[in-house]
């Protein structure tokens, strides 16, 4: 099983040869701004300081490190809260055990110049999304501050293209763009989008990027050494953000664009300054907003959803 993780992957780094602990770490996605503390983790050492080989893995299909890790096959994922809370009903054997970036990044996105100057302009209006359940009931708590329902709006899923079938016309407004990514994206191709952010409509603020292990089999203390590892990459790129982002760029050609380097300059008061640190009100708040939603059956206590691995 091993094996066929490592083929449908992209291995992207390797550690010094004198590190003792092994670990994979499968990422949500490609590498992007989003990983920074990771990587200036990886590339200043800060994971072999703390006797860790980490081997850093872009999956082959996105939806699929949280169930690797469930299966055994991986130490930890990067992954998302409001998917977690899911996941965990679902039977996958998850816990939180980290934060990587701790606000939302989600938006409600639209035309800069466009039509849609509040979200109760959305009324009889098409909206773009790419994954149902979590964006659907987001979408819906918003509308709700605004006096329409879901039944107002026209729903139509747009795949992964979010910014591209707004641009388009295909749709008058997007759920699930990520403010650092598609505002950016769009402003380059000359066509401003305005973000409408879920935590200022009425949604219960969340850990948008999260670490997941498996709930029965995790080693704390490997854990615990990573994410001293990552947050001592997160002092560093907070302290020197222009000598971290040539670090960073410099791993990959791709990165090396403006949109890469913009996000990198959003993301960066995002990023959770005390990895191991947790809320449990966040947690349980929004447990509570997918319980409300008829997403989940029943309420988890926080222990079965997020614990802080300090304390284990």
């Amino acid at each position: 099983m091993k094996t066929a993780l490592l083929a449908a992957a992209v291995s992207l780094s390797a550690s010094p040869l004198w590190a003792q602990d092994q670990m994979t770490l499968l990422l949500d996605w490609f590498v992007n701004p989003d990983h920074g503390p990771v990587i200036i983790a990886q590339e200043n050492g800060y994971f072999a300081d703390e006797n860790l080989e980490v081997e850093i893995i872009a999956p082959a299909d996105p939806s699929a490190p949280p169930k690797l890790v469930a299966a055994g096959q991986a130490d930890l994922a990067i992954s998302y809260q409001p998917q977690l809370h899911l996941q965990i009903h679902e039977g996958l054997p998850l816990r939180r055990v980290g934060t990587l970036v701790a606000t939302p990044l989600n938006c409600l996105l639209t035309l800069a110049d466009g039509p849609i100057t509040s979200p109760a302009d959305l009324r009889g209006r098409k909206v773009g999304f790419s994954v149902g359940g979590v964006e659907e009931a987001v979408l819906g708590h918003v509308l709700k501050t605004h006096g329409l329902t879901l039944d107002d709006v026209e729903l139509i899923n747009v795949n992964w293209s979010l910014s591209p079938s707004l641009m388009s016309g295909q749709v008058d407004a997007v759920i699930g763009a990520f403010r650092n990514f598609e505002l950016n994206q769009m402003d380059i191709e000359g066509v401003p989008g305005r973000c409408f952010y879920v935590e200022e409509e009425g949604l219960p603020p969340y850990d948008e990027l999260i670490y997941v292990a498996h709930s029965e089999t995790m080693d704390t203390d490997k854990i615990r050494r990573f994410l001293a590892a990552t947050e001592k990459a997160t002092q560093f790129i907070i302290n020197h953000p222009d000598a971290a982002w040539d670090i960073f760029s410099s791993t990959a050609p791709e990165l090396q664009d403006e949109l890469n380097a913009r996000a990198w300059a959003d993301t960066l008061p995002r990023f959770a300054l005390r990895p191991t640190a947790m809320d449990e009100g966040r947690y349980a708040d929004f447990e509570a907003f997918l319980h409300a939603a008829d997403l989940i059956p029943t309420l988890n206590p926080v222990s079965q959803i997020a614990i802080d691995v300090t304390a284990q």
